[in-house]
Parts: C-alpha cells; structure tokens; sequence
C-alpha cells in the first residue's frame, strides 16, 4: 500500500544546470556559444534520463517481483553528466585536462547522489524465467490501468477525486503483491485484473469528461459508490482470487462486468 515516491522532485535541480550553460553560451564568442549550447542540451538530456531512471527504480522497489530496467537510465544519466560538465569545463578554461577532471568528478557525484539502476532481476527465486516474466507483465498491465485512472481524473479539477483514485490505487497495489508472492494462478488472476482494472478505467474516463462538463453531483455520487465497491472487492477478495475456487471467480467476474456496463455514470438525457 505504500505511495510511489515522487521521483521527479530529486531530480528537479539537474534541470536548472543546463540553464546556466545557455545563459553563458549567449555571453560568449562564436566557439564559446556552441561549446556552452552543446553542455546544456546534453546536461539536459541526463535530466530527463535520471528522472526516468528513478522513476523506473521506484516502480522495481514497489514489486516483490520486477525485471530490472531493460536500459540503465540513471548509469547512461551520469555518463552524460559528466560529459556534459566537461564540454562546459572546456568552454571555460580551454584545457582538454581539467575538462575531463571536472566531468569525471561530476559523473561520480551524479552516481553518489543518484546511484546504480537496478541490474539484477527481483524476487524470481524458485519461479522460473517464463512465469516471473508473465508475473511481470500483468503488473505492468494492471499499473498502466492505474495510470490511465489517475491521468483521466485530472481532468475532474477535484483534489478530493484524485485523493479517491490514490486510495483505489493503494487497495489494488495490495492485490499486485499478493500475485507476485504466489504467481500460482496467475491465469485466473489476470482475467480478474483485466475485468475490474479495465472497467474502473473506462468508467473514469467517462465519469470524468461528464464531470468536467456540467459538475453533477448525481454523477459524482455514483461514482464515488462505484470506485468504494470496486476497492472492497479488492480489499476483501484478494485472499480468494490465490484459491483454486475457479467458479466462484467466474461469477465474481461476471457480476462485476455488469456493474461496471450498467452503473458507470452516464449523460442526463
């Protein structure tokens, strides 16, 4: 149930380095602007990458089972750190020498402040590869369902509703751990993450285009009842949906599937 942590707030300062490196470029001759221009999109680009890399750790912390980052972002981040410091460096003092003692020093301060990505595959003992690969992969799936919710909510204005996603996201990260710890029927599993993930999307998309039109209460009020049955279901079935109680499941599908067609907020006519 714990909160991704917001990994963008860490990086934030790499984004105000290369600022400092455009500024100059205009106070410099023609070699001085090119050189400075070249350090601040590159420094620009390790921001972007860093943060994406914490971001992608994050992610890996929050799993009991995860694949490590296909790309080590935060690695390839200090490489163009340091690059970029250096033809920063070089710019400043024309020394090839203290260019690449400045960049060297800045790539090593980029890994303390930001260290390794995440190399080794997590949590797969005793699984094998396919099916810590298929775990995996249905989290991934059920966290972009997550993700579609919380972006589609912005679009309701209301901090109380995005709070309200956040706790549905929390409930249904629970079941996200409890999969990963016993991959077992994962088959079952996944149909029930698609059913209720897949819905609660649509019903926020929808909830919210209408939301945001005409502000009815009426709708909202459904929708806060919709999103607090679909998080007790979560809360209290979890344990069910790791048995091998495959009717029981289907029938939970089923009634779901119809609660989520019939009761997503609609249009007054």
């Amino acid at each position: 149930g714990k909160r991704p942590a917001k990994a963008g707030a860490r990086s934030r300062v790499l984004f105000l380095v290369p600022f400092l490196f455009v500024a100059k470029a205009f106070l410099s001759d023609a070699d001085g602007l090119l050189l400075n221009l070249g350090a601040g999109a590159v420094l620009l680009g390790a921001a972007v990458l860093t943060r994406e890399g914490l971001r992608a750790e994050t992610a890996y912390e929050l799993r009991n089972v995860a694949k490590r980052p296909a790309f080590p972002r935060k690695i390839f981040g200090a490489v163009l750190s340091g690059l970029g410091i250096a033809t920063g460096a070089f710019a400043a003092t024309g020394s090839a020498l203290h260019a690449g003692l400045f960049g060297a020093m800045a790539a090593g301060l980029h890994l303390g402040a930001f260290g390794l990505d995440p190399l080794r595959d997590k949590g797969a003992e005793g699984i094998d590869a396919f099916q810590a690969d298929r775990v995996a992969r249905a989290v991934d799936e059920a966290e972009a369902y997550l993700g579609a919710m919380k972006d589609a909510i912005l679009r309701a204005r209301d901090r109380n509703l995005e709070n309200r996603i956040e706790r549905f996201a929390i409930a249904a990260r629970q079941l996200f751990r409890r999969v990963e710890e016993d991959p077992g029927d994962l088959s079952a599993v996944r149909k029930y993450l698609g059913i209720y993930l897949m819905g609660a999307r649509d019903a926020t998309v929808k909830f919210a285009d209408l939301y945001a039109q005409n502000r009815d209460p009426r709708a909202r009020s459904e929708f806060e009842a919709l999103l607090t049955d679909l998080e007790t279901n979560f809360a209290d079935r979890s344990a069910r949906l790791l048995t091998n109680d495959a009717a029981a499941l289907d029938v939970e599908i089923q009634v779901l599937r119809e609660r989520l067609q019939y009761e997503t907020p609609k249009p007054k006519a």
